[in-house]
């Protein structure tokens, strides 16, 4: 029920990647008079779907401690109830972000050695994909949260995306050892001094080094990292929507168009936060996947294709055994 074109944009999502993954079973949970002639359109997913009725809902509104009242009766906090009775691998909702954040802590908890979860997601950049966490689950962390943050998000790269040993940096103000606000420093100091850990510490990059993928893992607090999400997403709208008017805007801009439009689509694709929608609170005992409020079908299908990848990879699994010999790798000889 989450989502600016929920439910619609939800089922249709669903059930585009379903095309993909035919054997998935999904269970629906929200207000069913809404939902259920929405599954009438799509006879193959109603057929794999399971609809759990409750008009509960946690609304963009919503405080998370209001979320933690009387939330768990809702759609959002029914989903989570399934990842941690094992009847579903994976909870996926565009909804409140705050909420969902504080729902999937409260029941899930942290794993061992976590503090607190974060939201992570691929973000395009000239050399492909990189990542950044956190996204928006904790405005305000200190240097043991970037310390484990920086863990988790080597870790997520190490386990999802196949790479042994990536590149990890801070975001900060400046490159320079002494810029920054004193937790940022601190962290680097930890990192710095801890040569075992699975990654390649490079110190800090700033934000313009997002888009070039200056390293495989940027590592920074929610508060910055969303500001920072929502203005590559902006930008990026921006730059396709600016090029789309100056072909239009001549006879001969337009001829150019024609010639350049398979190039251009290939620049939109890459650049359309759709296609990369989808990220994941790492840290926890369960997947908890968020998608964009303002994804699209197509983009809410790419969120749900990216956590059924994550749960038959078993990244929980993964990403705790990458933690333990974190630790033990830690330690001295």
């Amino acid at each position: 029920m989450g989502g600016d074109h929920a439910p619609q944009m939800v089922i249709d999502g669903v059930a585009q990647a379903r095309t993909l993954f035919p054997d998935t079973k999904f269970h629906i949970f929200g207000d069913g008079t809404v939902i259920k002639p929405l599954l009438e359109e799509h006879p193959e997913l109603r057929a794999a779907s399971e609809l759990f009725h409750t008009e509960s809902i946690v609304s963009s509104d919503d405080k998370p401690s209001q979320a933690l009242r009387r939330g768990r009766q809702s759609s959002m906090g029914l989903a989570i109830q399934a990842v941690k009775d094992d009847e579903a691998d994976v909870a996926i909702s565009a909804g409140n972000t705050g909420a969902l954040m504080a729902l999937a802590k409260f029941m899930l908890r942290t794993m061992p050695g976590i503090d607190r979860p974060a939201l992570i997601s691929p973000m395009p950049t000239l050399r492909g994909e990189s990542v950044m966490l956190d996204l928006g689950a904790n405005v305000e962390c200190d240097s043991n949260n970037l310390v484990q943050f920086a863990i988790m998000g080597a870790a997520y790269v190490n386990t999802v995306l196949g790479l042994s040993k990536p590149t990890v940096a801070l975001l900060n103000v400046g490159v320079e050892d002494l810029k920054g606000k004193d937790s940022i420093k601190a962290a680097a100091d930890v990192l710095r001094s801890s040569p075992h850990l699975p990654m390649q510490f490079v110190g800090f990059v700033e934000g313009n080094d997002i888009a070039t993928g200056a390293v495989d893992v940027v590592v920074t607090d929610g508060f910055t990292g969303n500001i920072a999400l929502k203005t590559a997403e902006g930008t990026a709208r921006l730059v396709t929507d600016l090029l789309g008017r100056a072909f239009q805007s001549t006879l001969m801009t337009k001829l150019g168009y024609l010639m350049a439009r398979h190039g251009l689509k290939s620049l939109k694709d890459h650049m359309d936060p759709n296609n990369h929608n989808g990220g994941v609170f790492l840290g926890l005992n369960g997947l908890v996947m968020k998608s964009h409020g303002s994804a699209n079908a197509h983009g809410f299908a790419s969120a749900v294709t990216s956590a059924i990848d994550m749960a038959q990879n078993d990244l929980i699994r993964l990403i705790s055994e990458n933690l333990q010999e974190i630790t033990l790798g830690d330690e001295p000889e």
